[in-house]
């Protein structure tokens, strides 16, 4: 299905290709459990996934996924890693997005359910892959194990068809 290997390789992404939205995933990681939430609206609702957001106008992947993490979690996050940038296109919807993927063991507070997701701990060895997006499980395990990745995801209505993963 896609291309997954530590040599850079040429873009699968359309020519003319530009995201419409930037957005961010934080991971917290305490121990060997990390974070997720079930999301509960916005693109992805009802998908497991990790905290995160849309950028402001201004705002660095970094403040943007502090700020979300916040805002849908209550957690305060005092040291975020940047881990991998996510072009994402779907061919049917036009849906075209680049996303920054962060990582963070450094935090405080409990998290707590918003109206935007509902926040779960899950064992690292344990994620819920399956009630995730189909790429998540290419990718988060190479972030979550130190790799910094620049990655590129075609869909089909929300269906992975093919990728490429580079390691940075």
């Amino acid at each position: 299905m896609g291309n997954d290997s530590n040599n850079k390789h040429e873009s699968i992404l359309p020519k003319d290709w530009r995201p419409e939205r930037f957005a961010t995933l934080i991971y917290l990681i305490r121990d060997d459990k990390i974070l997720l939430i079930e999301k509960l609206r916005g693109h992805g609702a009802g998908k497991v996934n990790a905290p995160g957001g849309h950028i402001e106008v201004g705002e660095s992947p970094e403040e943007c996924a502090i700020r979300e993490a916040f805002e849908e979690v209550g957690i305060t996050v005092l040291n975020a890693d940047l881990r991998a940038t996510l072009k994402f296109h779907d061919t049917e919807n036009g849906f075209n997005m680049l996303g920054y993927a962060l990582v963070s063991t450094t935090f405080t507070g409990q998290p707590r359910s918003t109206s935007e997701a509902v926040p779960f701990w899950s064992k690292i060895d344990e994620i819920p892959f399956d009630r995730m997006w189909e790429d998540d499980q290419h990718w988060v395990p190479r972030i979550l194990a130190g790799e910094r990745l620049d990655c590129e995801f075609i869909f089909v209505n929300d269906i992975l068809q093919t990728f490429r993963i580079d390691r940075i």
